[in-house]
């Protein structure tokens, strides 16, 4: 049976302003480089009025991770539905704007609440490294309540953000969406999302684990943390307790995809890299794209591949809707 949706992902909304900084700008406001750091509203407020004579942001876009994910599906040529909460502001129409003209379906259409949308400082540094500082406004308040059982019911995969175990509240959601996903036969994914919430929040991630998902994503950082190991193949071997399939992105070395029998070595793209922002993103939605599409491991990996080699030589979270369509047919032939 042909389900209505190829991703229905559940995750943090966030409207991203990239600017690019120095390391002696994040040495100066003792930011902590590379990572993802949780924020008040003042604070990202403080970083901005610093930033005032530096630098002036790049883009501002709707942004938060499975977002760009199954935002990078649907330019595949997929199908996405995207649950999440914003405030009714003119920070939420403009990610709300954003997902509809990408042609992804929401529970964010109708009825949104008074309050403060979510926003990320992303700060580039001249090694395309980025440093992610989020204020989550009405984010933080992601519940079951934002879950659609019908439309999780019409997917093929759900896909769980990592960045969620950090609330109570939105952790207990992907948790029940997980089994929502499970009591109608649906196939489970999540991404581990960021060293910090490994190191910080091991417990709840386990938790969102269960007894198992079918696909795990996570990077070379995140595997080795979780599974208190000091090498790739080594965290490969104790990830296949948790999941049954799993994608290890390696940076500028390429990716371990292990298809739940074979082992594939995916080969990296060279490229000269000028923004990391929203590469595992990227890997994930054209992985996902190609799996739900009839293609196997092997074949998705090496489309996740360019698709986030392309997305890391340019500035931004995101690439053109375009630029999926050749990608595609350069490694895919369709």
């Amino acid at each position: 049976m042909t389900k209505k949706y190829d991703v229905y992902a559940l995750g943090n909304a966030l409207v991203d302003t990239e600017i690019e900084v120095s390391d002696a700008f994040l040495e100066r406001m003792e930011v902590g480089k590379g990572l993802m750091t949780l924020v008040d509203e003042a604070r990202q407020t403080e970083l901005l009025t610093a930033l005032k004579d530096e630098a002036e942001p790049r883009k501002q876009t709707s942004g938060g991770s499975a977002c760009n994910t199954v935002i990078a599906t649907r330019y595949f040529g997929g199908s996405g539905y995207y649950a999440c909460k914003v405030a009714d502001d003119a920070t939420g129409d403009i990610f709300v704007n954003d997902l509809t003209a990408a042609g992804v379906d929401t529970n964010m259409n109708s009825h949104r609440e008074n309050g403060i949308s979510g926003k990320c400082l992303v700060m580039l540094t001249p090694d395309a490294e980025r440093t992610m500082n989020t204020f989550l406004g009405i984010s933080s308040q992601v519940s079951e309540s934002e879950l659609d059982e019908a439309a999780i019911a019409a997917s093929q995969y759900v896909y769980l953000e990592g960045y969620l175990v950090s609330g109570d509240s939105s952790r207990a959601a992907t948790v029940k969406l997980r089994q929502l996903a499970e009591k109608h036969g649906v196939k489970t994914s999540l991404t581990f999302s960021d060293p910090a919430m490994v190191q910080f929040f091991k417990d709840g991630l386990t938790e969102m684990l269960g007894d198992g998902v079918d696909l795990l994503f996570c990077n070379e950082a995140e595997a080795t943390s979780y599974t208190d190991t000091d090498n790739v193949d080594a965290a490969l071997a104790s990830l296949k307790s948790v999941c049954r399939s799993a994608v290890i992105t390696l940076g500028a070395k390429g990716a371990l995809v292990w298809d739940g029998t074979t082992t594939h070595t995916i080969d990296p793209i060279a490229v000269k890299a000028v923004d990391s922002n929203g590469a595992g993103d990227m890997f994930a939605g054209a992985f996902l794209y190609a799996i739900t599409h009839g293609h196997d491991f092997a074949a998705a990996g090496k489309l996740a591949s360019a698709a986030s080699a392309r997305l890391v030589s340019e500035f931004g979270p995101r690439l053109p809707a375009e630029a999926h369509t050749a990608i595609r047919k350069s490694v895919l032939g369709e």
